[in-house]
């Protein structure tokens, strides 16, 4: 079995598991190969690290070095196979949600969310931007937002 690391047009990245690299390319060439995240077709292979079975060797610190210094760094946990796939696929479809169903009002984002809560401006779904400081005084201030990393609205429609 090969594993490859996967790449689309958008830059969503994701795995493949080939029988072999004839596999890989017969794929490729058929249109079988779509992002999990996107659906785009335009597949490409990116450079992956080697994956090396370490049960068999027997681990020591180099001469010189204590137990101590030779622990390996701590590192977040693998993510099962297709998760991280699932929950960029989830979000994509939440942000085009979000995307479709309010208004952007830009950077005028504190001042119309402001209006809204004080029932000068109609009630509605806003998006837009906020600094940070003016995202502490709206939640300071009671009126319920929400931070979201910024995203190129262009490709969620």
């Amino acid at each position: 079995m090969k594993v490859l690391d996967l790449r689309c047009a958008h830059d969503h990245a994701f795995e493949g598991w080939f029988a072999n690299e004839e596999d890989f390319q017969g794929q490729l060439v058929r249109g079988l190969l779509q992002c999990p995240v996107c659906g785009d077709g335009q597949i490409r292979k990116t450079l992956s690290a080697p994956r090396i079975q370490r049960s068999a060797m027997q681990e020591r610190p180099p001469t010189g070095v204590t137990p101590q210094e030779s622990a390996p760094a701590p590192h977040a946990p693998d993510v099962p196979d297709g998760l991280l796939a699932s929950v960029q696929a989830a979000w994509l479809k939440w942000a085009r949600q979000v995307v479709a169903k309010s208004e952007d009002v830009g950077e005028r984002f504190a001042q119309e969310a402001r209006s809204i809560h004080r029932g000068d401006s109609p009630e509605r779904p806003i998006r837009g931007q906020a600094s940070p400081a003016q995202t502490l005084e709206l939640l300071e201030e009671g009126i319920p937002v929400l931070a979201l990393p910024a995203t190129a609205t262009d490709t969620l429609h």
